[in-house]
């Protein structure tokens, strides 16, 4: 299957029971998040929730009328300072990775965002050892912005976190309208 056969669109409550799922996993069993305890599906909702409340994307990926993955964008950081910088997060079913799934998500959502207010995407990447996430930001735009060694500890190890950066449409070559 390639990614041609993906369709995405935007995510709806309905989802979240997938979505967590597919969350749950990375959380007992990687260290690309760093949360311990898997979140249930009503504080997904939450969370989804929250990010189209701010308008921002929240997209699915369904292959074969199965869910296999999402992304979304949230706020970088909370202060008004960082208002145009947003932080991208995407997940795949364990057996959807390496079928170029995550970077049709991935390019949509960076599609979606430009047509926003928002002029910069950062990702963290926990690992620098996750060199599949890393290949696939480098592959559309990403740029190394730097890492901060041994700022997460899960399952008896230090994990470093990786900073990657693109812009968003102009990027900082013009202000923004406010």
């Amino acid at each position: 299957m390639d990614s041609t056969q993906l369709q995405i669109r935007d995510a709806t409550h309905d989802d979240m029971s997938a979505v967590q799922r597919i969350y749950a996993s990375y959380v007992l069993n990687s260290t690309a998040t760093f949360e311990e305890k898997p979140p249930d599906v009503a504080e997904m909702q939450s969370r989804y929730e929250h990010v189209r409340m701010l308008g921002l994307p929240y997209l699915v990926g369904i292959a074969n009328g199965v869910l296999i993955g999402y992304c979304y964008a949230a706020p970088y950081r909370p202060r008004i300072a960082h208002r145009y910088t947003i932080e991208n997060s995407i997940y795949l079913a364990e057996d959807q990775t390496g079928k170029r799934f995550g970077g049709a998500l991935l390019e949509e959502l960076i599609k979606r965002c430009e047509r926003g207010p928002w002029r910069q995407m950062i990702a963290v990447i926990a690992g620098g050892d996750n060199v599949a996430s890393i290949a696939l930001h480098r592959r559309l735009g990403f740029r190394d912005a730097g890492t901060q060694p041994s700022t997460g500890y899960k399952f008896g190890q230090w994990i470093d976190v990786v900073f990657m950066q693109r812009a968003l449409g102009a990027g900082d070559s013009t202000h923004p309208t406010e």
